[in-house]
């Protein structure tokens, strides 16, 4: 139930050798988001892998290449202050503690961008391929492959499901989450200035939360709650008894 997510890839051949990545891997399903159609040149570096770039989703965006996904983790090769990363063996983990119908996600970026601001949003989790040298990046393919074959070479039995609801598909959790910050926005807490971050640091927050139908429940009635009945703007109103009682003192 794993899918591997290329985000806006522009070298063909970088396709054709993740597909052979995902063939020799066991893996199957590969959604190319951006991409109109697959090139002569994907198909010459596939090997064998033909069958994986011909059931490939083409997707004209990223919100609709993980949209019925529940998690999803995304490759990152530098550190980000509002999305925190986990090390690869750590996704590998938290990957495998998941119900095996979870649909999960692998993500990865452009070849010479990375994943944006906005397409790291899309994902659930963050991690890193450690490396030695100075080199910035792995290869697109490489990236892929190295992760999958930690995936592959996690023979053991998987842990135990930590919870027996699954998660959300993440155009569900993505539209919790904006419902949250329309909240917030409502409530003066959100503004122009700090729009961005606030947006970052909610989208990875509750990402993390890998949030289930229970949790979005919750989630609505603790902010809408809030919202109806929290102070406003302009800070917390004291409790009537506390005033009494300080005039009674006066």
């Amino acid at each position: 139930m794993i899918s591997v997510i290329l985000a806006r890839p522009e070298n063909p051949e970088n396709i054709g050798l993740a597909a052979r990545a995902m063939k020799n891997t066991g893996f199957r399903d590969l959604r190319l988001a951006g991409v109109r159609r697959i090139r002569v040149k994907a198909r010459a570096a596939a090997v064998h892998a033909a069958d994986i770039l011909d059931g490939a989703r083409l997707c004209p965006d990223l919100a609709s290449a993980t949209s019925d996904l529940q998690v999803v983790f995304a490759a990152t090769a530098r550190r980000r202050s509002n999305f925190p990363a986990l090390t690869l063996a750590e996704a590998v983990a938290r990957i495998r503690s998941y119900p095996p119908a979870t649909r999960i996600g692998l993500l990865f970026g452009n070849e010479r961008t990375g994943l944006t601001s906005d397409e790291m949003r899309a994902s659930s989790f963050r991690f890193t391929i450690p490396q030695a040298a100075r080199q910035p990046s792995y290869n697109l393919a490489a990236a892929v492959l190295l992760t999958l074959y930690a995936l592959f070479a996690a023979s053991e039995p998987a842990p135990g499901p930590s919870s027996s609801e699954p998660p959300l598909p993440r155009a569900a959790q993505a539209e919790v989450i904006g419902r949250i910050l329309s909240i917030l926005e409502e409530r003066g807490f959100l503004h122009a200035t700090n729009r961005r971050h606030v947006t970052d640091v909610a989208f990875e927050l509750f990402g993390r939360l890998a949030m289930t139908a229970k949790d979005r429940n919750l989630l609505l009635a603790i902010f809408h709650k809030g919202a109806g009945e929290g102070p406003r703007p302009g800070g917390p109103a004291a409790p009537a008894h506390s005033r009494k009682e300080s005039r009674s003192r006066g």
